[in-house]
């Protein structure tokens, strides 16, 4: 792992070959995860007729991958990394291929770690190689560009569900297919493209936890049991508690990615210029009232309301990679991204089966939880302390 941080603040960091590559991988593996996590809930719910227990114990499943994520930091012995970054979106797409073929819960497990394995790593080698590449003002432009893209690629998903669910013929088979053929196609096309060059720090090729680390080691773990708790119950809670169709489950995704589309970037920039103690202090404070309506309100229309306010602050997340960024050591910024993420899927492996036992005693206690997550997240940001960096003026 290598890093390419040149010191001219003027440079065009999107005409870097970095850049279109993270870009293009980004951009496909959005439009195959997007359309199997919107396929999911309908297809494990009124096809194989899983139940919520049944389903947060596949979304645990799902998450193992990405609790043993330290484990790149071995694979990047034998590959360059961003060739890992393209074989696992290749695995990616394989799983995401498999999924409609196997219709019962051991099938349905079996795909979903088959995919998980292949978006975990490739999230992991993202996160590093923008790291690495991308000076810190940089860095979160980067990410926010990638999500705003990402988020067009869940509206061509989005499109693409609504238009193939109007054809009887299409089955859940045939759509799996073809998203996956998508990030199967593309990947290879980054397997061939080269996009390292002027390399510098040489990456530490070990696992590293450090003590002067250890806030972005607690705010990994609470980010990933407020994602868990996201992604796996609201939707649920609008499928199984308030029968929201297929159709709607998708103009949720499509409203949530055209919202995305356009603020992902702008939210990028109010990072660099308030910094990620200011912006995680919102997200977290807004949380805690979304979470609180989840639990309390009993209209599906207002809860689908809080599930696109919900989705609107996931990009705040980004101050925590950029936080790091500026306090860690160059050379560990590979291996301390894996380590990240790792611990950012403890939660996640735990929260989904207890969770979904939880949901069948009380749909409300999932999410008060949820309050108390965002609340804790709100105490940790007090610790939140960067060098002095200039935060009034655009890059």
């Amino acid at each position: 792992m290598s890093q390419n941080l040149i010191n001219n603040n003027d440079r065009d960091y999107s005409k870097s070959p970095i850049y279109k590559y993270l870009i293009v991988l980004s951009f496909i593996i959005a439009i195959g995860f997007q359309g199997w996590r919107t396929l999911f809930n309908n297809f494990a719910v009124d096809l194989v007729q899983l139940d919520s227990i049944q389903i947060g114990a596949i979304q645990s499943f799902r998450e193992i991958p990405g609790f043993l994520s330290l484990l790149v930091v071995y694979l990047l012995l034998i590959f360059k990394e961003h060739k890992l970054a393209s074989l696992a979106a290749i695995l990616t797409g394989i799983g995401i291929m498999l999924t409609g073929v196997f219709d019962s819960f051991w099938g349905l497990a079996m795909t979903t770690v088959i995919m998980s394995t292949g978006f975990h790593y490739y999230e992991t080698t993202n996160q590093s190689l923008t790291l690495q590449y991308f000076k810190p003002r940089e860095a979160v432009l980067v990410m926010g560009k990638a999500k705003g893209y990402a988020a067009g690629a869940n509206i061509l998903a989005g499109i693409m569900i609504w238009i193939l669910s109007q054809v009887p013929s299409i089955s859940f088979k045939i759509q799996y297919f073809i998203f996956g053929g998508l990030v199967i196609a593309v990947s290879i096309w980054g397997l061939t493209f080269n996009p390292t060059k002027n390399l510098e720090h040489i990456q530490q090729k070990k696992i590293i936890v450090k003590k002067k680390y250890w806030l972005f080691y607690v705010l990994n773990f609470l980010s990933g049991s407020r994602r868990q708790i996201f992604v796996v119950f609201s939707v649920l809670m609008l499928v199984k508690t308030y029968h929201f169709p297929i159709e709607w489950i998708t103009i949720l995704f499509i409203i949530n990615n055209i919202i995305g589309y356009f603020a992902n970037p702008y939210i990028a920039k109010l990072i660099n210029r308030h910094g990620e103690k200011k912006m995680l202090i919102i997200e977290y404070t807004a949380l805690t009232i979304i979470f609180s309506g989840y639990a309390v309100f009993e209209n599906g229309y207002l809860i689908a309301l809080l599930y696109v306010l919900d989705h609107l602050f996931f990009p705040f997340s980004m101050g925590i990679r950029t936080w790091f960024q500026k306090i860690a050591d160059p050379k560990d910024i590979g291996a301390s991204m894996a380590v990240g993420f790792t611990i950012n899927h403890i939660s996640a492996v735990v929260i989904p089966v207890i969770g979904g036992i939880l949901w069948s005693i009380n749909r409300r206690i999932p999410f008060i939880f949820g309050v108390i997550i965002a609340l804790i997240s709100l105490y940790f940001t007090k610790f939140i302390k960067t060098k002095d960096v200039n935060y009034t003026n655009e890059h």
